[in-house]
């Protein structure tokens, strides 16, 4: 009965009766609704634990090299080389950074007035970073007084033009770590 009402009512007035029951239907509206706000709260989920990450990443970075330069400190790495120092820090970092990419250098200085400041460790164009510092070990003897640097290039997955953890041109955040101490008369 109603399609042969309808039928004898103009095309336009069908459209228009189909038009006003779509407006006042209220089913699914709240599935739009999740629909807008999803991208933005899930971006904002994923940059505040992608931050909680990467300050955590870096405090056991910083951590690590302390435990691992205390080794120099007391003697105890003597005779170590390169990569048995890198195997020593990469026990303290629980698998939070890819021990292969961290960019190492242990060296004498004449006296702590002579510390070093940061060497530039990066070469950086538009795109990409390349290492430029050459990686040494040196445990150093006793009582000599000993600059410990390390760094890491941490990958970033949410780059937000307002949220943006990156100090590279790349994605990345260059993390550091640098102790400076005396070797203890072992």
């Amino acid at each position: 009965m109603l399609l042969r009402a309808l039928s004898k009512t103009r095309p336009s007035a069908v459209v228009l009766h189909a038009l006003r029951a779509f407006a006042r239907d209220e089913r699914g509206v709240t599935v739009i609704e999740f629909g807008i706000l999803a991208i933005p709260f899930f971006t904002i989920i994923l940059a505040i634990i992608q931050t909680a990450i990467l300050f955590l990443t870096s405090q056991v970075f910083d951590s690590a090299l302390e435990d691992a330069s205390r080794r120099i400190r007391t003697g105890q790495a003597q005779g170590y080389s390169l990569d048995d120092f890198r195997s020593v820090l990469c026990d303290a970092t629980f698998n939070l950074v890819d021990c292969s990419q961290i960019q190492l250098k242990s060296e004498v200085l004449p006296d702590f007035s002579t510390g070093s400041s940061p060497p530039v460790v990066q070469s950086c164009d538009s795109a990409t970073c390349t290492w430029t510092m050459t990686q040494s070990f040196d445990p150093g003897k006793r009582r000599n007084v000993m600059q410990v640097s390390a760094y890491y290039r941490y990958p970033l997955i949410v780059v937000l033009p307002y949220f943006n953890l990156k100090n590279q041109p790349d994605n990345y955040r260059l993390l550091s770590a640098v102790r400076v101490f005396r070797n203890e008369p072992f």
